[in-house]
């Protein structure tokens, strides 16, 4: 029996040896009082640079109110489009604020949180007669950032539109401005935020794609923060604090859908 005892002793010692730990972010931010969350800089009114130079915008001032709640130090990390899941997948964050559109092949990689803020995709242009369906697309410039949603959107159900494809939100959005292309394409928040900041080109939306709300991301596997942020995020909403934040960035206040 002793001996018996001995190789159990020994196959759990190396068990223990060889299974990965647990992941727990939400216990290495409490730990280390510290919060690294990947933002949008080049989106407003989702982040941007304020007049006084300093970082604002939705997803900045959300990311500042969860720092808060989890008393920790705040590091804002600037990504861009392209880079949000991958820096979060390499552990450079530690959760993405960043306007990210839940999907299924996003979810196959990380953990969304419930929506904290809804907006619509669509294609925006100069005030104007709608474009009714997808096939009044056709033959249309629209400035698009390269691999984004509406990209790929555009690209698999608009064949026929002409894309202008940029690295960038700003630069689809400046190709516009300056009349290289008759639209651009983006989510309602970003085209209200062009209008207030060019009142001598006003903006409407042209072709709606969809309502795309807007979710908080984790890792695959960190359970805990994600519940601790779905908490978070139920809290301020019912308390007003989320209707407050789209109220002075987006300018309007919407239901937000449930999970």
């Amino acid at each position: 029996m002793k001996f018996l005892s001995s190789i159990f002793a020994a196959v759990f010692a190396l068990a223990s040896l060889t299974l990965p730990a647990s992941a727990d972010t939400l216990a290495d931010v409490v730990s280390n009082g510290k919060l690294r969350v990947g933002v949008l800089l080049d989106a407003a009114p989702w982040g941007y640079k304020g007049a006084d130079g300093k970082d604002t915008g939705l997803d900045v001032e959300l990311a500042r109110m969860m720092a808060k709640d989890l008393n920790a130090e705040l590091e804002i990390v600037p990504l861009t489009g392209p880079s949000r899941i991958p820096s979060l997948l390499a552990d450079k964050i530690d959760v993405l604020i960043a306007a990210a559109g839940a999907t299924p092949e996003r979810a196959q990689q990380v953990m969304f949180s419930q929506p904290y803020a809804a907006v619509s995709l669509g294609v925006f242009g100069a005030p104007g007669a709608p474009i009714t369906d997808v096939a009044g697309l056709a033959g249309k410039q629209i400035a698009v950032a390269k691999g984004s949603t509406l990209d790929t959107w555009l690209t698999d159900n608009a064949p026929d539109a002409k894309l202008i494809r940029f690295e960038d939100t700003p630069s689809a959005i400046s190709a516009f401005l300056a009349g290289q292309a008759q639209y651009f394409a983006e989510n309602s928040a970003i085209a209200a935020k062009v209008t207030e900041d060019n009142p001598g080109k006003p903006v409407s939306l042209a072709f709606l794609i969809r309502q795309s709300p807007a979710h908080v991301a984790v890792k695959q596997g960190e359970q805990n923060f994600l519940n601790w942020i779905n908490t978070f995020l139920f809290y301020h909403n019912m308390n007003g604090d989320l209707a407050k934040l789209q109220k002075t960035f987006f300018k309007e206040e919407q239901t937000l859908p449930h999970m």
